[in-house]
């Protein structure tokens, strides 16, 4: 027991960490102009996979190689406080000043027209980004037409499930498809199961933060065929129409009888120590829990399925930046890391792979790469002692080929534009009313975001 439960505190730690720096506030190592000249400076938020993580590991291989050559070059990582939207800000802010001698970035993927619009990252060679990454992955490394990022790991939005309540409800055929055949099974659930801490049928990301703008975007599009809010310059181009539809669905997925309460005031950490507790059946979250919840639940209590409907496609992306003196040497760590070989070290450590050869045979995570790569299966890649991880026989997570890689495939991006925290600032808040006590009208309310839409992405 104490030993599940120091497993569950982990995972929390993890998703903590994900969404909140989980470094107590304390500042990041600031690199100056005076760093060393050889001093590829890689600024990045933190990794999730855990002290000394594959991030770190992937950069020390580098520096290994740069050595055995006799190169003057070495990478440093640095990883920046807070949550995402600071990390945003703080990134702007030093590379906008000069105030931080950053040469690599690693950038949320809808962070890429914001940065590349206002000239701050530098465009890359169209080589970097080939035909083995992931289609729709690779949408999220260009602007205006030009390759401005690397994608370095992805994230999609899976719908994870509790096997054994749905067994306890005498359930057999589980139809995780649709919504309609989600929402089928709660209602099941809320009828059968006798579990002192079940509480409502699923849990997701519902809080004034990116979680809400994700899930409201992944219940637009499915709604919606081809919907899009902006062209391909950026500008706003959604209709009321759309909008009513994309709210309908939004709160038939969030409806009483179905969610959680706690879900509207979540976050990552919160929804997943819900589901950890045993409190929902479903959660709506990201590749990375996948790990984290195998430390607390064995494989014959957990499930893993693609979302129904359309998943929002996440991740990070790399690029260097206009003022990086390094900017060739830096382009080269970034072919590195986003090679065959480190995607698949990423996969192994509990990230999305950005890259097709990652998921199938003859691509390995080696110790030549990162020493702590695992001869077996039954070994962690992230150096972390026993893996509980389920594994295929070419030792990737068990769920990658089949359910992963295909989540990807079919994902679909938040709108891409450099006014890109505009948009979600106010998407957030005026959908916040949709999810509350006394929810207004759909049509109004579709009208009141479509003026609010157009006002914010109006250059």
């Amino acid at each position: 027991m104490l030993r599940r439960l120091a497993a569950l505190s982990a995972a929390l730690l993890m998703a903590a960490a994900c969404t909140a720096g989980g470094d107590g506030g304390r500042p990041p190592s600031v690199p100056s102009a005076d760093d060393v000249p050889g001093t590829i400076v890689v600024a990045s938020g933190r990794d999730v996979t855990g002290k000394n993580g594959i991030r770190q590991q992937l950069i020390d291989a580098w520096n290994k190689e740069q050595r055995r050559a006799g190169s003057e070059y070495r990478a440093r990582l640095v990883e920046l406080p807070g949550s995402a939207d600071e990390q945003r800000s703080q990134l702007l802010g030093a590379l906008q000043s000069g105030s931080a001698a950053y040469d690599v970035v690693n950038l949320d993927v809808t962070w890429v027209p914001e940065f590349a619009a206002a000239g701050l990252v530098r465009r890359l060679p169209e080589g970097l980004v080939d035909g083995d990454v992931v289609e729709s992955v690779a949408g999220t490394a260009r602007w205006d037409g030009d390759v401005y990022a690397v994608p370095f790991n992805s994230d999609v939005g899976l719908l994870y499930y509790r096997r054994d309540y749905l067994e306890r409800a005498g359930v057999r055929r589980v139809d995780l498809t649709s919504w309609a055949g989600v929402r089928d099974l709660v209602e099941t659930l809320d009828s059968r199961l006798d579990e002192p801490a079940y509480d409502k049928g699923w849990t997701t990301q519902l809080a004034a933060y990116e979680g809400r703008t994700v899930n409201a975007v992944e219940a637009f599009a499915s709604a919606v065929e081809d919907f899009s809010l902006v062209d391909g310059e950026g500008r706003y181009t959604g209709t009321v129409e759309d909008l009513a539809d994309g709210i309908e669905e939004l709160s038939r997925r969030t409806g009483r009888p179905y969610t959680l309460a706690d879900a509207v005031q979540s976050d990552e950490a919160a929804s997943l120590s819900d589901f950890a507790e045993g409190r929902t059946a479903f959660l709506r979250h990201w590749p990375y829990v996948y790990p984290a919840l195998h430390r607390t639940f064995t494989e014959e209590q957990l499930g893993v399925a693609p979302l129904p409907g359309r998943a929002v496609l996440g991740g990070q992306n790399l690029a260097v930046t206009s003022s990086s003196p390094r900017a060739r040497s830096a382009t080269d760590l970034i072919r590195f890391l986003t090679g065959r070989e480190s995607e698949r070290c990423l996969l192994d450590a509990g990230f999305a792979a950005t890259r097709v050869s990652a998921y199938r045979d003859g691509v390995r995570c080696t110790t030549a790469t990162v020493p702590s790569a695992p001869a077996t299966p039954s070994a962690s890649p992230a150096g972390e002692g026993a893996d509980p991880v389920p594994r295929d026989a070419g030792g990737r997570p068990a769920y990658a080929r089949e359910i992963l890689l295909d989540a990807l495939r079919k994902a679909v991006q938040r709108p891409r534009t450099p006014l890109y925290g505009a948009f979600t600032q106010t998407f957030t808040a005026q959908l916040g009313p949709l999810l509350g006590d006394d929810p207004p009208d759909g049509d109004e309310l579709a009208a009141r975001l479509d003026r609010a839409l157009r006002e914010a992405l109006s250059d």
